[in-house]
Parts: C-alpha cells; structure tokens; sequence
C-alpha cells in the first residue's frame, strides 16, 4: 500500500476508535456515519486494480475508465456521426453492464446500434481493453474499434469484430437454430479500403457462453491483439491520428442477414463489463 495512503487509513482508524470507544469500562459504539466510512474505506481497498490484462502495470497508465454504472451520454453518443439514431429502444445499462441487442424498429427492420466517445474521447497510442460476452444470431455483428475521420481520411483499427451467422469458423448453428459465433476478426485499415493487415482469430469456443477480453496494443509503427490476454496478431502499421473508441451491434457483412432464426430482445445482448484505455508511462505519445 502507498505511504500516504497508508496514513490516510491509519488515521481513519484512529477516529473510528475515538469515536468507538469511551472512557475506560464504558460500552463500544460506532454510529452509521462512522460505520458508513469504514465500509466505503474497505471497499476502497479492496476494488482490483485497473491495470492491463497479462501487460506490465508499470509500464501504463489509466487515461479511460468505462465501467457502466450508468450511461453516461457526457461520454457516449448513441449513434455515428453521418447517421441519426434510432428512437426504438435496444440498449441500456443495468448491474455494471452494458447490453445491446437485436430488435426489429416499427418498420420491422433489424437496425445498427452505435455507441461511440467521439468529439468526447480520443487518443493516440496505448492500450484499449474490452471485456465483454457475444450475442447470438444469424446476421448480428457486433464490434469494438478505435477510428477517426479527419477531412476525407478513415483510419480504423478493429480489436474485434465477430461474425455469428458466418461460414466455419466464424460461428456455428447449434441443436435450436441459432447461429452461436467460435471467431472474430482484427483488421488495421490506414484509410478506407487500404488494409495493413487482417486476421481472422479462430477461438475454438463458443464466445457468447462467457465474457471474454478483447484489447489491442498501439504503439508507433506497430498494433498488436490480444485475446484474455494472448497475442493473437500482430501487425506492421503507421497510424499517427488520435482516435475515438466504438462498441456497436450492427448486422450483414460475412454474418449474412438476419432473419426469423435470429434471437431479439435482452435476453441475447453483446454485453459489456468495461471499456478502459491506457497510455504508455515512459513513452512520448506525440
């Protein structure tokens, strides 16, 4: 434990045994407040550090801390910039979740459902981490990435991007019908249409069973993914533009298109525990 926050503890112990204990035989007390303080205090403590999954914590520090105890529009914006959101409703944070799922809007049509920091957050360099459980579905495609727009350029680099309704190994239908995703992709694109590399990351696991860690590391020349902490792909690319982060639910591409087969509501969300970033401590990010 740090020094001053050590003495920081030493001296809230100090005042919840003054004010615990009266003179000498007499009974013990706490009342709530001072209960309430020790209480906030030991959780204080006990709170896991935030630090990168299987990297050096020394080597980082914390810059973005998304933990959804709330939805926080100071932070996110429902929708990308070029479109205008969709009022039917298919998100929404509850239990230090954030939950997106498929739904039909009052057309009858399936929708693409962005959230994303831009104009709000955004950083050049360092170290993105999402931890997160995959939806089901024929035609969901749910993703996390890092962009930016400057004039007519689109650099992007996408820590996960996952295929349900895809050819093996994309995904699988199991016994009932629906399309459970086993892979996902991680691609850096120095401009639209201009692609420094691409992998399509076979996990071998049904990755909406459980959460997971998605994270890529970007450092000047190079960006490299991880999966729970494993270097999936690493890959040679100069990307100089400080970029915005994304989670989105959309549909087609290699899922295909959703259909009657395809499960909507909350019960099958792409679920989120956190997004984080981090920037390198002993390195200049300019």
């Amino acid at each position: 434990m740090p020094k001053k926050k050590h003495l920081i503890h030493l001296a809230l112990l100090g005042a919840f045994a003054a004010a615990g204990f009266a003179a000498c035989g007499e009974e013990s007390y706490f009342d709530e407040r001072t209960l309430a303080m020790a209480a906030k205090a030991k959780r204080a403590d006990s709170a896991p550090a935030k630090v990168p999954f299987g990297q050096k914590a020394s080597d980082y520090v914390l810059t973005f801390s998304e933990e959804f105890d709330t939805f926080n529009p100071a932070v996110w914006n429902d929708h990308i910039w070029y479109e205008t959101p969709n009022p039917t409703k298919n998100f929404t944070v509850e239990k230090g979740v954030l939950k997106i799922w498929p739904q039909r809007d009052a057309t009858g049509k399936f929708f693409n459902r962005t959230l994303d920091t831009d104009g709000k957050f955004e950083q050049k360099y360092g170290y993105f981490e999402m931890e997160a459980k995959l939806l089901r579905g024929k035609g969901t495609w749910p993703a996390f990435w890092l962009f930016a727009h400057p004039g007519k350029r689109r650099p992007e680099i996408d820590i996960m991007e996952a295929y349900p309704g895809g050819i093996d190994p994309w995904g699988y239908t199991d016994d009932s019908g629906v399309a459970r995703p086993t892979a996902y992709g991680a691609t850096v694109w120095l401009d639209e249409g201009v692609s420094a590399g691409t992998r399509q990351y076979d996990a071998g696991k049904d990755l909406s069973a459980k959460f997971h860690k998605y994270a890529a590391k970007w450092e000047p020349g190079r960006v490299t993914f991880y999966l729970d902490g494993k270097e999936t792909y690493s890959v040679e690319a100069n990307m100089t533009d400080p970029m915005f982060i994304i989670v989105d639910l959309w549909f087609g591409s290699s899922s295909g298109e959703p259909d009657d087969s395809t499960p909507t509501g909350k019960g099958n969300s792409f679920e989120v525990n956190y997004i984080r970033a981090w920037q390198f401590r002993h390195r200049d990010p300019a």
